[in-house]
């Protein structure tokens, strides 16, 4: 599995786990300690990168879109 660059920090060192027992894909960063929780069910198009890895995260803070290709975020429009 390789390392992504963290939304939080920047640092090339984020990475992702499942357990098994639930429906999402959990993601943290070794560098800065963020972790954040992905829907399998929510992913799309990037409208940067035109690649199928923008998906959905969520933290305690709220929920955003995040492409693991191009490292794009977009806040969540309420």
């Amino acid at each position: 599995m390789a390392l992504q660059i963290c939304p939080k920090c920047k640092g090339n060192s984020f990475t992702w786990f499942t357990n098994g027992k639930t429906h999402f894909t959990s993601w943290s960063c070794f560098d800065c300690d963020y972790e954040a929780k992905e829907s399998e069910s929510d992913k799309c198009i990037c409208e940067n990168c035109d690649k199928s890895t923008k998906i959905k995260l969520k933290d305690k803070k709220g929920e955003y879109w995040w492409c693991s290709n191009c490292n794009e975020i977009n806040e969540m429009e309420i």
